[in-house]
C-alpha cells in the first residue's frame, strides 16, 4: 500500500508506521522470552551463559545499527523528495555494505569471541556454554545484518505491513524450531528432536533470520513494495553512499560502542554476584526489552515520517510527529510498568522455578521498568534525530549516562561498598534519567530541524 507520510493525520500516520513495527518487534521479543523459557529448562547456568553472550553480541551489533540508522535518514529523505531511483540505489548499497562489514566482523570474532567471554566470566561451565551458543550466532552474522536492512528499507519507503508480516512469521518459526533443535525429546508432544541444547537455540535464530532475508530480497527485487532494486546493484560498492553510511551513523556508532563497552563492564561486575543474580538480571533484561521494543518501534516509525517530511521541507509536521510519538509511548509503557509492579513475581516465575532467581528477578524487573518509563518520552523524541540524520546527541547522552554516572555508581556500590544487587538495578534508573534529560535538551535546541543528509548524488552535506 502506498502512503504519503507528508500528508494526512499525524497520529494516524505514526500508528500506521509504528504499530506494525512494534508488533513485528514484539513478536521477536516474545520469541526471545520463549527462547529464554526453553533455555531455563536446561539450567540456570545456561540462562547465565546466554546472558553473557548478549553483552558480546550487542557490542557486535553496533556496526549493524550504525549503518542501519544512517540508511533511515538517507532512504526516507530520498523517498520524501520524490527521487525513487536514488532511493533504490541507497537501499542496494546499504545491503552490499552491510554484508561486507558482517563478513569482516565474522572473521574477527573467530579470534575475539573467547577472550571477550572470558573477560566477562571466569566460570568454566559458563564460558563453554557461551562459546557453544555464540559461535553459531556469529556464523549467521551476514544473514542477520542484511535481514534487518531489508526490513528497514521497506519501512522507510512507507511500507509497514510487509516487514511486520515477515517479522512475526520469523518469530513464530523460531518458537517452533527451538524445542525441535534443543531437546532430544520435544516437550509436550514427545517426538524425537535434535538434542543440540543451547546450540539448537542459536541455530533456530539463524534459520529464522535466513527466511527473513530471502523474503526481503524477493519483495525488493520483485518490486512488490514502493520501490524496486536491481540485482546488479548488489554486486558493486558506491564510495559516495558508503561514505555517508559511515559518517551519518558514526555518532550513533560511538554512542552504542560506549554503551555496549559499559554494558560489558557492568556484566563483569554483575557476574561477581553469582549465577543466581546473573540469571535474574538476564530474565529481567529480556522482559524489559518489551518496553524498549515499543519505544524503538515508535522511534523508528516516527523517524521514517520525520525524514520524509524534512525531505519535503515540512518542518512543523516533523516536530509534531515527534510529540505524537511521546504521547503514544507514555500511555503504552506506563500501562506495562503498572502491570509489572503488580505481578513481577508471577512473571519471573513463568521462566524459572528457583526461588532465589524469582525473588531477585522481581525486584530488578520492577526497577528496570520504572527506569524505562522515565526514559520513554526522551527516546520517542529521538525519531527527530534519526529522521534528520542529526545523531550527535546520542553520543553525548550515552557517554555521560553510562561512563560518568552508571560506571562510577557501580564501582562504588560493588567494589568499594559491596552493596546488595539492588544497587546495580538502581544504576540503570539513574543512567536512564540522565540520558533522558540530555536528549530532551538537544531536541529543544532544534538543530535537528536544520540538518539534512546528502540526498543528491555527488552532492555535499549541509
Amino acid at each position: 500500500m502506498k502512503r504519503d507520510l507528508t500528508k494526512g493525520n499525524i497520529t494516524k500516520n505514526l500508528l500506521y508506521m509504528s504499530l506494525p513495527a512494534i508488533l513485528g518487534s514484539l513478536a521477536q521479543t516474545v520469541y526471545s522470552l520463549v527462547d529464554m523459557y526453553w533455555i531455563g529448562k536446561i539450567s540456570p547456568t545456561a540462562v547465565a551463559a546466554v546472558t553473557v553472550f548478549g553483552s558480546v553480541f550487542f557490542l557486535i551489533w553496533v556496526l549493524s545499527s550504525m549503518i542501519d540508522l544512517s540508511s533511515v535518514s538517507l532512504i526516507s529523505q530520498c523517498y520524501g523528495s520524490g527521487d525513487k531511483e536514488r532511493t533504490a540505489k541507497v537501499v542496494e548499497q546499504t545491503i552490499v555494505f552491510k554484508g561486507l562489514v558482517a563478513i569482516i566482523t565474522l572473521a574477527l570474532m573467530f579470534f575475539l569471541l573467547k577472550p571477550l567471554i572470558m573477560f566477562l566470566s571466569d566460570d568454566p561451565e559458563i564460558v563453554n556454554i557461551t562459546l557453544e551458543y555464540g559461535l553459531i550466532r556469529v556464523m549467521f552474522l551476514p544473514v542477520s545484518f542484511i535481514a534487518v536492512t531489508l526490513i528497514t528499507a521497506m519501512r522507510c519507503v512507507g511500507d509497514a505491513r510487509k516487514p511486520m508480516m515477515i517479522t512475526i512469521f520469523a518469530a513464530l518459526l523460531n518458537v517452533v524450531l527451538d524445542p525441535i533443535f534443543m531437546f532430544k525429546t520435544i516437550p509436550f508432544i514427545g517426538l524425537p528432536g535434535l538434542g543440540l541444547g543451547v546450540r539448537g537455540a542459536a541455530l533456530a535464530t539463524g534459520v529464522a533470520n535466513l527466511v527473513t532475508l530471502i523474503y526481503g530480497l524477493i519483495v525488493l527485487l520483485g518490486g512488490f513494495t514502493n520501490i524496486k532494486i536491481k540485482l546488479s546493484g548488489l554486486f558493486k560498492l558506491n564510495k559516495e553512499i558508503d561514505k555517508q553510511l559511515i559518517l551519518i551513523g558514526l555518532p550513533v556508532g560511538l554512542e552504542m560502542t560506549a554503551r555496549e563497552v559499559a554494558g560489558m563492564v557492568i556484566m563483569k561486575l554483575l557476574a561477581t554476584y553469582g549465577t543466581t543474580i546473573l540469571a535474574a538480571f538476564g530474565i529481567a533484561f529480556r522482559l524489559t526489552a518489551l518496553a524498549f521494543t515499543v519505544m524503538m518501534g515508535l522511534s523508528n516509525g516516527g523517524g521514517a515520517i520525520v525524514g520524509q517530511n524534512l525531505g519535503a521541507e515540512n518542518i512543523e509536521r516533523a516536530e509534531k510527529t515527534a510529540y505524537a510519538a511521546v504521547r503514544v509511548g507514555l500511555i503504552i509503557i506506563g500501562t506495562m510498568t503498572l502491570i509489572v509492579v503488580i505481578a513481577a513475581p508471577q512473571i519471573i516465575g513463568a521462566f524459572v522455578e528457583e526461588p532465589g532467581v524469582i525473588e531477585a528477578g522481581s525486584l530488578v524487573l520492577r526497577l528496570l521498568m520504572v527506569g524505562a518509563t522515565l526514559f520513554c518520552g526522551a527516546l520517542c523524541l529521538t525519531c527527530a534525530f534519526s529522521g534528520s540524520g542529526y545523531n550527535f546527541p546520542f553520543v553525548v547522552s550515552s557517554i555521560t549516562a553510562r561512563w560518568l554516572v552508571q560506571i562510577p555508581w557501580l564501582y562504588l556500590a560493588v567494589v568499594v561498598w559491596q552493596l546488595p544487587y539492588m544497587w546495580l538495578a538502581l544504576s540503570y534508573v539513574a543512567a536512564e534519567v540522565t540520558e533522558a534529560i540530555i536528549l530532551i535538551w538537544y531536541f529543544k535546541q532544534g538543530r535537528w530541524k536544520r540538518h539534512r543528509v546528502n540526498t543528491v548524488e555527488g552532492g555535499s552535506f549541509h
